[in-house]
């Protein structure tokens, strides 16, 4: 079956990919969670055929929308990577904007909250595989990646390894995940303290302490060349690559030229939630970029991120990699 790409991806249709596989999106999966003050909804989107999936836990941001902040959005994040042969499952966190919890002193967004939900997915994915249909059977519990933008990058890093501090009274979480392998970091939250806005310091208490240097998990962190957030950060754009630059290695940097915070649109189709323009063709070089690099991380011996390296290289008008 041929699929048809969007006409306007542009030179992004250089960067390699496998064949497209037509989608099966399956939702609410309803996990009971007795400590929680929900159950924890998911959606679970795999290719149609072939067994053996590799997963990504798809991790939300917290955005101005009603609806893209929940399991909900993030389908051509979601969709992409499940017709080209992954799992993808998205929890709607506590902080959706579809739930309007309050948030307790101490827990403001309810970010501690976001890794238990990644944590209780994996434990309960004989639950999910018998859920949904056809699903049985067919997951690699092997190959587990995590993706997260923005809030939800936060919560990737958290899996990966970052060790989060409460400047108020010196308390650490750290929810290092040792069955993911590998994560993609979509325009994350950078440093704290000295490098946060004075509205940053007094409302997002979360990004306040986070100590990169614990977070050893191989990751691919992508960013905009124009995300600048003068409502987080007294910082420019690099910000948002702090995770590329204080963790340790095995990582890698794509930054996306002309990209904002939505990284060409990635939360949702035509949706006008950051001032990002909507672009087909950045969009596009997201998608194929960070599913070459998961593809490769989890297979040894795969050379799908070697290829998209070496096409965009000469594709400077899309961005640029580096690694360490």
């Amino acid at each position: 079956m041929h699929l048809r790409e969007h006409a306007l991806i542009g030179a992004a249709a250089k960067i390699p990919i496998s064949a497209p596989r037509p989608v099966m999106s399956f939702s609410p999966v309803v996990l009971p969670f007795a400590d929680r003050k929900v159950d924890l909804e998911l959606r679970v989107s795999v290719p149609s055929t072939g067994d053996a999936l590799p997963i990504i836990l798809l991790s939300h941001g917290h955005g101005r929308s009603n609806y893209l902040s929940s399991l909900e959005g993030y389908a051509p994040l979601s969709s992409f990577w499940a017709g080209h042969g992954f799992a993808v499952i998205q929890p709607t966190h506590l902080s959706s904007k579809s739930l309007s919890l309050q948030s307790p002193t101490g827990q403001e967004l309810l970010w501690q909250s976001r890794a238990q939900d990644m944590v209780r997915i994996l434990d309960e994915l004989d639950t999910i595989e018998a859920a949904v249909p056809a699903l049985k059977g067919r997951l690699d519990r092997s190959r587990i990646a995590v993706a997260g933008h923005s809030l939800g990058a936060l919560t990737a890093s958290m899996l990966l390894g970052m060790k989060n501090t409460d400047p108020r009274d010196g308390s650490s979480v750290q929810t290092h995940e040792k069955r993911i392998k590998a994560g993609v970091i979509l325009a994350g939250p950078g440093n704290g303290g000295s490098d946060l806005s004075e509205f940053g310091r007094s409302q997002l208490v979360p990004f306040y302490g986070p100590d990169f240097s614990t977070m050893t998990t191989p990751a691919l962190v992508v960013c905009g060349d124009e995300d600048v957030g003068p409502h987080l950060t007294v910082r420019g754009m690099d910000w948002h690559a702090d995770s590329y630059r204080l963790a340790p290695g095995p990582k890698a940097l794509f930054m996306l030229k002309s990209g904002k915070h939505c990284l060409g649109g990635i939360s949702g189709w035509d949706a006008k939630e950051s001032a990002d323009e909507e672009s087909p063709e950045r969009l596009a070089a997201v998608q194929r970029m960070t599913w070459a690099y998961l593809m490769s991380q989890l297979y040894d011996g795969n050379k799908a991120w070697d290829e998209a390296c070496e096409a965009l290289g000469g594709l400077g008008e899309l961005g640029t990699v580096e690694t360490r």
